[in-house]
């Protein structure tokens, strides 16, 4: 048999590995289903955000770490909820949604602040402990924005 090389390439194309896509956070329907599930998600990486802030000074330096991996969770999960939303929902939440993005952009912010802190020479528990009370508190207030909204677009309720 002679050697073919059109045929070990097309053979390297059919069974090369593909790079798998993300699995998180998957674009949802806009289902009641999914959006309670979604609105349920992100419920608890609000508690599991807010928990980490608590507990992030017992892993000391690897705190931070802890912290805004859990925020990052939080804002996928947000993410994936508006993914579910309905064009009524979209459209008459839109200022809302906005704000609740900004929100969390805003919060976002205490993890530079946390940086610049330890720039300046403030030790790590004292920096830690002051952005973790401001994110505990900030999550907080916009986890009440939220389900304002939420209940108002009636996100998961089945009269979206």
């Amino acid at each position: 048999m002679k050697f073919n090389p059109a045929f070990v390439l097309a053979a390297l194309v059919i069974f090369a590995p593909v790079p798998a896509r993300a699995q998180w956070p998957m674009p949802g329907s806009p289902t009641p289903d999914n959006q309670r599930n979604a609105l349920n998600n992100l419920r608890s990486q609000i508690n599991w955000f807010q928990n980490s802030t608590r507990v992030a000074s017992n892993y000391g330096d690897q705190g931070y770490g802890k912290v805004w991996e859990q925020y990052q969770s939080l804002r996928g999960a947000y993410s994936g909820l508006k993914q579910t939303l309905n064009p009524r929902q979209l459209t008459e939440g839109a200022n809302a949604l906005a704000d609740l993005d900004a929100g969390l952009d805003i919060i976002q912010e205490s993890f530079t602040i946390y940086q610049n802190d330890l720039a300046a020479g403030r030790p790590v528990y004292s920096a830690l402990s002051d952005m973790c009370q401001v994110l505990r508190r900030s999550t907080q207030i916009w986890g009440q924005e939220f389900s304002k909204h939420a209940l108002r677009l009636r996100i998961g309720s089945g009269l979206g």
